[in-house]
């Protein structure tokens, strides 16, 4: 591992101060886990369930979660499971030896981070704030600990929003689609309290309509496994495709005879070219593109 600024990779749990019942920080008192509120615009998810938390707190671990005004899951789970609760947007003076949690983005407000921070920190692929945000951890002799870099025992990414990503945006992809049917365009996406509540709604938003058929490229991926299973639930033919299926590089003109392109992979360079520039004006079935349905992105 790296130093204990700007820190990029997987930690075991004991460099938290994680060591099981009873568990004791660096300094020998207990280890505190404080959940943040989101401060990202339309971010309602929240990185621990009341369930979750119940099962650190059994553990003996302290647990802080902060008050919300967009958390899709309902402060009073927390409360029940022996949380703390505190202000919403409280970490800045958080406790110094908490390890402040989330899951997308810090405000840009340029100030030092003096904390151990869990989030996905976006600060390793080029992104453009990426650097200041690591300068921020620099000047506060904070430790960033980010979440897309942390890998199980196989090598595997372990928080990688997979399956329910696959399964979500392939349920926007359709809801596109029905719009488009009707001569509109869909409105704003907004949460739905469980998987049945999803297909309910969608559900109604094709009522009266055939079906589509979708391509999922990356099929045999987590991402690609919920968008197939939606799309089973809903009536939509899929068409699985995998490594083996874009082997050859291309093009693939199968994908422009599909009504729906979910995109599962993360495009890297040297990606073969799925939907060319000429789709534009190719005769096509396609209408709507379902791309990186990956919320770490």
């Amino acid at each position: 591992m790296a130093g204990k600024q700007s820190v990029c990779g997987v930690l075991p749990f004991a460099d938290l101060g994680y060591q099981g019942a009873g568990t004791k920080g660096k300094d020998g008192d207990m280890t505190h886990l404080w959940v943040r509120a989101e401060q990202r615009p339309n971010e309602e998810r929240v990185g621990i369930t009341p369930e979750g938390a119940a099962a650190l707190v059994r553990a003996g671990i302290r647990v802080t979660v902060e008050r919300s005004s967009v958390r899709a899951i309902p402060l009073e789970g927390y409360s029940a499971a022996g949380c703390q609760i505190a202000a919403e947007n409280a970490w800045p003076t958080a406790p110094s030896d908490a390890i402040i949690f989330g899951l997308k983005e810090l405000p840009e407000d340029g100030t030092p981070l003096t904390h151990r921070h869990i989030m996905f920190g976006h600060a390793y692929k080029g992104q453009p704030a990426g650097r200041v945000l690591l300068q921020r951890f620099k000047a506060g002799g904070g430790v960033l600990y980010d979440l897309e870099y942390l890998v199980g025992e196989d090598g595997r990414r372990v928080a990688a929003f997979g399956y329910w990503a696959g399964y979500a945006g392939a349920a926007v992809a359709l809801t596109c689609w029905a719009a488009q049917q009707r001569g509109g365009i869909a409105g704003p996406v907004r949460k739905v309290p469980s998987k049945d509540a999803l297909l309910a709604q969608l559900g109604e938003e094709l009522a009266g309509l055939g079906r589509p058929r979708a391509i999922i490229i990356g099929a045999l991926g987590r991402v690609g496994s919920g968008a197939a299973d939606l799309c089973t639930a809903m009536g939509v033919a899929v068409t699985k495709w995998d490594m083996a299926e874009t082997a050859s590089g291309g093009p693939f003109p199968e994908v422009l005879q599909h009504e729906i392109f979910l995109n599962c992979i993360l495009a890297r360079p040297g990606c073969p070219v799925f939907v060319p520039a000429s789709a534009r004006t190719d005769a096509r079935r396609l209408t709507v593109i379902g791309y990186r349905l990956r919320p770490d992105q």
